[in-house]
């Protein structure tokens, strides 16, 4: 039988929801047990977050000084550690993810299963290539430990609440590194929804024009309790800071309602909404490719469009 171990993805002493959905990807496979793994150096309030989580087994911590800032060339030696007896080891397809577990794979001697979108069977699963232009069957050695990232996109958060797992302490014999340091951490602050969690954003692309008219984005975001998204290009023309970035080389999301605002759909763009579910696109020209995709679609200027919406709300 199967026996999975899920990294658990966390910032300032809380639970990542990112964690949750890669449980859920864990209960596809349909294992014998899910176990998360937390590392920090003060994993109590984030231990019992983990358990909450249905269908999770049990918390394994590594309370360690060195785990306050998630390195991965810190936290993968000991992964790689507590991975002995599992079959597989599952983390989120974020930048923590894909920053950790490639280590990770490589410490264990086998090759990684990146974005999986569905599992097909305790070994196989689906994951895009090209750019979310193809989907590919991939099916690993069942003979190794499986070390896999998870496309939250893809999959509903587990639900939290119901569960009481135990919580143990896990000790592990990993020589650290000392040749990586943390220096700083820099964020955006926002008083707005996650752009990776929200159920609504509001995305604006080059069609805006500019920085200070991107204010009208912002202002219709706030109105319906949104998140706000932005295309490259309104990031590479300085728009808005490149955390915002919706598609292939920013953010993969899945809202129960995308609004693409002045963006033309380039196909990278559309990889990073595939999943959404109600697509709405506002554009002058009615001939971009965003409108191939939309549910529902609005030709013409934005700058009156939204107004009017706005007023409508």
């Amino acid at each position: 039988m199967s026996k999975i171990l899920v990294i658990a993805e966390h910032l300032n002493g809380k639970l990542n929801s990112s964690t949750a959905r890669a449980v859920s990807a864990a209960a596809a496979v349909k294992p014998e047990a899910i176990d998360v793994l937390v590392l920090a150096d003060s994993v109590d309030a984030i231990a019992t977050e983990a358990a909450k989580i249905e269908g999770v087994s049990r918390v394994l911590t590594v309370a360690r000084a060195e785990n306050a800032h998630p390195l991965a060339a810190v936290l993968a030696p000991q992964i790689a550690k507590a991975a002995a007896g599992y079959s597989h080891v599952f983390a989120p397809s974020t930048t923590f993810g894909k920053d950790v577990l490639p280590r990770v794979a490589a410490l264990l001697g086998v090759a990684q299963v990146s974005d999986v979108m569905s599992v097909e069977g305790s070994h196989t699963f689906k994951r895009p290539i090209y750019a979310g232009n193809a989907i590919i069957t991939v099916e690993a050695d069942a003979g190794s430990t499986v070390v896999a990232t998870i496309r939250t996109a893809s999959w509903a958060a587990a639900v939290s609440g119901a569960n009481n797992a135990p919580v143990e302490a896990l000790s592990v014999d990993a020589t650290l590194p000392s040749h990586t340091r943390f220096v700083e951490l820099q964020s955006g602050k926002s008083d707005r929804p996650d752009l990776q969690s929200a159920g609504k954003v509001v995305s604006g692309g080059r069609g805006v024009g500019s920085k200070e008219n991107f204010e009208i984005i912002y202002k219709f975001a706030d109105k319906i309790g949104a998140a706000v998204g932005a295309s490259r290009a309104a990031v590479d023309a300085g728009y808005v800071p490149s955390d915002l970035q919706v598609g292939q080389t920013g953010k993969i999301i899945a809202p129960e309602l995308y609004m693409a605002i002045g963006i033309s759909g380039a196909i990278q763009h559309l990889t990073g909404i595939k999943d959404a579910g109600t697509i709405v696109a506002i554009n002058k020209d009615g001939e971009a490719p965003i409108f191939e995709i939309a549910d529902i679609g609005l030709v013409g200027d934005l700058f009156k469009i939204i107004p009017e919406l706005e007023q409508s709300l």
